[in-house]
């Protein structure tokens, strides 16, 4: 792809107001792969400008002519699929064949669900003697993560189109080179000129006078519970919505009943996956106490078939290798039983972090609590049930997790107790159309299918 040296602002590729600028590095190997303008409140000023300006009209599309916008853009990012893989490899880190299949397959997937959903979906009803309007909440402010940089935009830019909202994106600093791609995408699919811009930047500067923009009238973002807060703060000081899909630190439930092997090599893979940097992962292992010694074994072997630079990526960058590496020390720190990997870089040359598996962890240790967002899985026991259930529930989070039983009723029964947005039976498949999102601390409000298109609307009631 070209690198631009400009915002994607009212249909055209613009000079930035500062002179600042980002170095984008590749975490393989720490090398410097291209710079990007640093955008300051000046450039969102001038994105929200174009978006308020160009709400009425989309807003006044019929859902046929967007769902046509949405179905091109489909087209086109389906078009440049390996374009979009081997830049997120680049700046990401992720292993090739993963970049085809989740960065770039998801978010064409993704796209594709909200194209038919425009077309389909009900904007209006009536309730007896009214008429119901759905409609579009105004000029979105769209703040997005590094971890699946394109899945994140388009999980966010696709429904806020589809409901008749504009947008202002600022993408993940670390990771800008596919959201300059996916401007291209939506210039090339015909997006109108001001339905959607894009500011690149540093969160305090460009991602703060997003959120607190009074031209915005709805905040979604995705990324850590700290910065969520913040960003809900600056919201609610404008009585502004907000959509926060934030950290988690979900639970993987193995029943006694479940296939034990199974259970494990797909609970070791998940946590592996991205390297770790995935809010919903499966990080906490929760294990009867008569079979946990063989889950152990089970996943320390499961666990060294990961090898850095081949089947599994670097993190994303310097400092959160560093973050992860501490999370590691500070689990043998506070008594837990190493059985895989370690703090110990893997590789001489990038920000890579070994497969690391910890046995013997209580519910109280720090690495059972918080979120690390590495390749880093804590296995615990629990004595019965209802202790699985204590443990599972016992943390700020509740975003995800995963039950495993030998009869599907059985797991299903205990999903219903569980405090979270989302729970896979048995190592259930991927919905692009079933809400995501959290309980608690995870966040407010749900992404994907068509909970994730009411996200953008807003309610008008006509009585006759």
């Amino acid at each position: 792809m070209k690198q631009h040296d400009g915002m994607y602002i009212d249909g055209s590729w613009r000079p930035a107001e500062g002179s600042g600028t980002i170095e984008v590095v590749g975490p393989a190997d720490g090398k410097v792969i291209a710079t990007v303008p640093a955008g300051s409140a000046r450039d969102i000023d001038a994105a929200v400008l174009a978006a308020r300006a160009a709400l009425p009209g989309w807003a006044a599309t019929t859902p046929a002519d967007r769902a046509a916008v949405l179905s091109a853009l489909h087209g086109q990012l389906a078009a440049r699929a390996e374009e979009i893989a081997g830049t997120v490899t680049a700046e990401l880190g992720s292993p090739l064949a993963f970049s085809r299949a989740v960065h770039a397959g998801a978010p064409v997937a993704v796209c594709a669900s909200y194209a038919e959903l425009a077309a389909s979906y009900a904007f209006e009803e009536r309730i007896g003697n009214s008429t119901v309007l759905l409609e579009p909440v105004g000029v979105v402010g769209a703040i997005t993560p590094w971890n699946y940089p394109l899945h994140q935009i388009v999980a966010k830019v696709a429904p806020a189109l589809a409901a008749g909202c504009t947008v202002v994106l600022k993408p993940a600093e670390d990771t800008p080179l596919v959201a300059q791609l996916f401007a291209e995408c939506a210039d090339a699919a015909g997006v109108p000129a001001g339905v959607f811009n894009l500011v690149t930047g540093l969160g305090p500067d460009a991602g703060a006078a997003l959120a607190g923009h009074e031209g915005v009238d709805l905040v979604s973002f995705t990324g850590s519970t700290a910065v969520g807060r913040k960003i809900g703060a600056l919201a609610g000081a404008a009585v502004k919505r907000v959509a926060l899909e934030l950290g988690g630190k979900s639970a993987n439930v193995i029943l006694p009943s479940a296939d034990l092997g199974r259970a494990v090599a797909v609970g070791v893979a998940n946590v592996m996956s991205n390297s770790g940097q995935t809010c919903s992962a499966w990080t906490r292992m929760l294990v009867h106490t008569d079979r946990y010694d063989e889950a152990v074994e089970l996943a320390a072997a499961a666990a060294a078939k990961y090898v850095p630079g081949e089947r599994i990526g670097p993190v994303v960058n310097a400092a959160q290798q560093s973050r992860v590496r501490g999370y590691i020390e500070q689990g043998i720190a506070e008594g837990a039983r190493l059985v895989a990997g370690g703090p110990e870089a893997p590789r001489p040359e990038g920000c890579y972090i070994s497969p690391t598996v910890f046995a013997d962890v209580t519910p109280g240790m720090t690495i059972a609590q918080e979120e690390i967002f590495g390749p880093v899985l804590s296995i615990l026991r629990y004595e019965d049930e209802d202790d699985a259930v204590r443990i599972a529930n016992g943390t700020v989070y509740g975003l995800a997790g995963a039950v495993w039983a030998g009869d599907e009723a059985e797991a299903v029964a205990f999903a219903r107790r569980l405090e979270t947005g989302q729970v896979d039976i048995n190592g259930g498949r991927f919905n692009p159309l079933a809400p995501f999102g959290g309980y608690k601390q995870s966040g407010i409000g749900r992404e994907l299918g068509p909970h994730g298109l009411a996200e953008y609307l807003q309610t008008k009631s006509l009585q006759f």
